[in-house]
């Protein structure tokens, strides 16, 4: 994925995506419920998620 610029609202709302329980786990175990969640419906809804992704290039999800 290619770096954009990103506002400070956007690295503000990525920062809530690394200290979410919820996406820490997912990260964390790579399997089980929490991230089949986050994977397949969390990314698409979550504006946290989305910023995660906008900021670091990758999914929330991934390591």
């Amino acid at each position: 994925m290619e770096k954009h610029p990103t506002g400070s609202l956007t690295r503000a709302l990525a920062a809530v995506c690394t200290a979410c329980p919820v996406c820490r786990n997912a990260r964390k175990n790579q399997k089980g419920l929490l991230h089949s969640f986050v994977k397949t419906i969390e990314g698409r809804f979550c504006p946290f998620c989305m910023a995660y992704e906008k900021v670091y290039g990758k999914k929330a999800h991934e390591r």
